[in-house]
């Protein structure tokens, strides 16, 4: 009655190997025949079979699901999350001093009726982008204040510049940030421009609302374990 059932629910299109093969492919062929009996009759009745056969059948599917290794997963870590994944700040007491520098740029897109007045330096608030250079400069010193994680780091200099572009009335704006120490000085940079950027729009804002602060991004970086890097994409 079992083998009934068995037959019954499995289509003709699935049939057992033939063993009827040279000595040396018997045993993997038994251990085939016995996966597709096992799968054919979990299907008719639900659960498998309590024997050495599920055993041995479950054996060689949970092999088969087994990932292959991946040399990525485990060639990098989140150095701001602890073992139980909460946040920490970094110690950095074990690297050795280095001369670092960052480099980033965003672009601020103004509209031509706010840059033609920015061009003329008529913005009623003052010069508008000498005041958003001071506030990098200012803000990069900050950054330990305003990012929890970042370490407090003795800057050695801060270099902004803005550049005005007539082809699509923006401002393109760059900043720097170099230190010698234990670590790098990316979020430095990043916060620097980023301020600037904000306080072109606060200088800007009574003209137009009209403002996007765009592209903000690491363009480059030196020094440290992780060497260099330049912005690619």
């Amino acid at each position: 009655m079992l083998l009934r059932r068995i037959v019954a629910a499995c289509p003709q299109s699935r049939r057992m190997f033939s063993s009827s093969v040279n000595h040396g492919y018997e045993s993997a062929i038994q251990e085939l025949n016995k996966l597709i009996l096992f799968q054919e009759m979990e299907s008719v009745f639900g659960d498998p079979p309590a024997n050495g056969l599920a055993s041995s059948a479950n054996n060689l599917k949970d092999e088969a699901q087994l990932p292959a290794p991946s040399i990525s997963e485990s060639s990098f870590e989140l150095t701001h999350t602890g073992k139980s994944g909460e946040a920490q700040m970094v110690d950095v007491s074990p690297k050795e001093s280095s001369k670092r520098k960052a480099t980033a740029v965003c672009k601020v897109i103004l509209g031509k009726k706010v840059f033609d007045l920015v061009v003329a330096n008529q913005m009623g608030k003052g010069d508008v982008l000498t005041v958003a250079k001071i506030a990098g400069i200012t803000a990069a010193k900050q950054t330990s204040n305003l990012i929890p994680l970042c370490h407090n780091i003795n800057l050695s200099h801060v270099q902004m510049d803005l550049r005005l572009n007539h082809e699509d009335f923006s401002v393109t704006i760059e900043g720097e940030a170099t230190s010698t120490g234990k670590t790098g000085v990316e979020m430095e940079a990043m916060t620097a421009v980023s301020i600037a950027g904000l306080t072109v729009y606060d200088m800007c804002k009574a003209a137009s609302k009209d403002i996007a602060i765009t592209d903000i991004r690491l363009k480059h970086k030196s020094g440290g374990k992780s060497g260099e890097y330049w912005w690619t994409q």
